[in-house]
């Protein structure tokens, strides 16, 4: 009889319940359910349905049942920074925003006249990035104070969702650690830093180890989904989870976990928190088993995923990657320009830089992805660069996982620009993270070398360059 783990992941605009089971030494998936996922402007303010998001979580756990494929564990994954505050009747305070609100413009600089950026960076680690939770609690406070004087609890997403499904708050490691709120060396809440924002130590719970089993199901949840199952804190921000997926056990190799974000990095077990380090605006996120994911935040498939939005015919990412293949457009824009963060029309933003910059501007949708190709591409050598600078480590591979490993004119460009080797796939590791650090909680496979040697066994890995 098989035995079944569910991954619940759930991206920026989509999530899916995927059930994993082991056959042969390998990890078979199937896909159960999916559903979309975004954000609503609501009055002004960008912020997250999370009544609806944990009824698609509900109703793809019923798929399950309807399978008859009833699995002994669950864990959530999504996003990071994103987080809601409630109250002692455990109900959501203000709103659920999304960090692509503007409500965090200028914290930065509210926040420096608090603490030194050199001095917060060396105690967290944390890129400076708009939508840090820093941010946005610091836009709360200074907005919006009255919220915390009703607040309880602090939890980020991933959390909130695990809370609704067992009735215990946690707050895992890896998402807590991309709050910028986290002493990197400690692995723990920095007080002292909490202390300098003004903000109320009391809403911020425990870190909870990755890997931590919360319990069964809530009776009413048990009920409703028709069976009950253990909840694991996986690695519960979503590129924890792609990276613990990594099909390879060697030390010397670098990542892009390539989606909506492009995360490109490598594992090291201690942060690296030096002023060329921050000067270069990597990050040092935490990752499965206490080690460190040292990357940097790049803007992905985000670019190509909102002109394909625009665009008014219906055309799919694969003719609009062939059309980006017969154009000779040379033009490079900065892909980390904040114009390119949330902006009305990406075309126009594309278009505008190009003019901006004295390029040829692109006009076909050939065009304008062919840029965004030579953008990313060239973005990825560039970071490269950065990091093997840095750790002084000269890396030969590139790992790319993910969704957007899909795109081999993506994957060949990348390996020409930066002179790599890349690889490709599996297109689901965020999904196969989750699962395997339950598995490995539940004692089905032995460590996380073991888990990645049997994705590496389990999955076809494209090879480029």
């Amino acid at each position: 009889m098989c035995k079944y783990y569910l991954a619940i992941d759930i991206g920026a605009s989509s999530g899916r319940h995927i059930l994993a089971h082991e056959e042969n030494g390998k990890i078979v998936l199937e896909e159960v359910y999916r559903f979309k996922n975004g954000f609503d402007n609501v009055n002004g303010t960008l912020r997250w349905d999370t009544n609806r998001l944990f009824s698609e979580i509900t109703e793809g756990m019923k798929e399950c049942k309807k399978l008859g494929k009833i699995p002994v564990s669950v864990g959530i994954d999504t996003w990071g920074v994103d987080y809601v505050l409630l109250d002692d009747e455990d109900k959501i305070v203000g709103d659920s925003v999304c960090y692509r609100d503007s409500r965090t413009d200028g914290m930065d600089v509210e926040l420096s006249k608090l603490i030194d950026e050199d001095e917060l960076y060396c105690r967290t680690g944390i890129q400076k990035q708009p939508f840090n939770t820093s941010y946005q609690l610091l836009s709360v406070k200074l907005n919006e104070p009255e919220q915390f004087e009703s607040a309880k609890a602090l939890l980020f997403m991933p959390d909130y969702l695990a809370f609704l499904l067992s009735g215990k708050k946690a707050c895992e490691y890896t998402i807590a650690s991309t709050s910028q709120l986290l002493n990197a060396e400690k692995k723990d809440w920095d007080f002292e830093l909490i202390d300098k924002m003004g903000l109320p130590r009391d809403i911020f719970l425990p870190i909870s180890k990755t890997g931590t089993v919360l319990g069964d199901l809530k009776p009413e949840i048990a009920e409703r989904v028709g069976y009950n199952t253990k909840v694991i804190l996986t690695a519960a921000h979503d590129t924890g989870s792609a990276i613990a997926a990594l099909p390879t056990t060697e030390d010397d190799t670098l990542y892009i976990s390539s989606g909506t974000w492009s995360l490109l990095g490598t594992e090291i077990m201690s942060p690296i928190c030096t002023k060329e380090s921050k000067k270069a605006n990597l990050t040092n996120e935490g990752g499965y088993n206490y080690r460190f994911r040292f990357l940097k935040n790049i803007m992905g498939l985000w670019m190509m995923q909102s002109v394909k939005r625009e665009w008014q015919e219906d055309i799919g990412f694969g003719e609009i990657s062939n059309l980006a293949r017969e154009s000779n457009i040379k033009s490079v824009v900065d892909v980390q320009k904040k114009v390119f963060f949330a902006p009305q029309s990406m075309i126009e933003a594309v278009k505008n830089e190009c003019k901006e910059t004295n390029q040829q501007v692109p006009e076909t949708l050939g065009e304008i992805a062919k840029v965004i190709y030579n953008s990313l591409s060239h973005c990825y050598a560039e970071v490269i660069k950065e990091i093997e600078s840095i750790t002084g480590v000269i890396y030969p591979c590139v790992a790319i996982v993910g969704g957007g490993s899909q795109d081999s004119y993506l994957n060949e460009m990348t390996a020409l620009k930066s002179g790599k080797k890349v690889s490709a796939g599996p297109t689901e590791a965020t999904a196969l993270g989750n699962l395997i650090i339950q598995m490995i909680t539940l004692r089905d496979i032995d460590d996380l070398k073991s888990a990645r040697e049997m994705i590496s066994r389990s999955f076809e890995i494209k090879n480029f360059g």
